[in-house]
């Protein structure tokens, strides 16, 4: 089943994307450009919030706001618990944290170079 359906593509997936995790009071909310210096995928979002149930309910609900729009994603990793969601939608990978581990990996980070865009 493909990620994206013809008449989305990867950025205006991540700016909607973006956009329903602020809605959702995401915090320290970040997508960033790395297909200039990625071959894995294209944009990234990195949020945090607050609890873990907090975590649950915006990948919950971003998956299902998505797959109303026909948009599946490809792999889902992580627990609330662990404070580490991963969604996969082939050029965009969502990173959902708690703010404890988002700093301790500080995926930021690893592309520093990378445009971030206005959400």
């Amino acid at each position: 089943m493909d990620a994206m359906p013809q008449s989305m593509d990867a950025r205006t997936l991540t700016l909607r994307a973006a956009a329903f995790l602020a809605d959702k009071k995401g915090e320290e909310l970040v997508a960033i450009d790395v297909s200039k210096v990625s071959s894995l995928f294209d944009y990234a979002i990195l949020v945090s919030g607050s609890s873990p149930p907090h975590l649950k309910a915006m990948f919950n609900d971003l998956q299902h706001s998505l797959k109303q729009e026909g948009v599946h994603a490809f792999r889902k990793s992580g627990t609330p618990e662990s404070g580490w969601m991963v969604l996969d939608y082939f050029d965009l990978v969502i990173h959902i944290f708690l703010h404890e581990t988002r700093h301790y990996y500080a995926l930021e980070d690893l592309w520093p170079e990378a445009p971030r865009l206005e959400c």
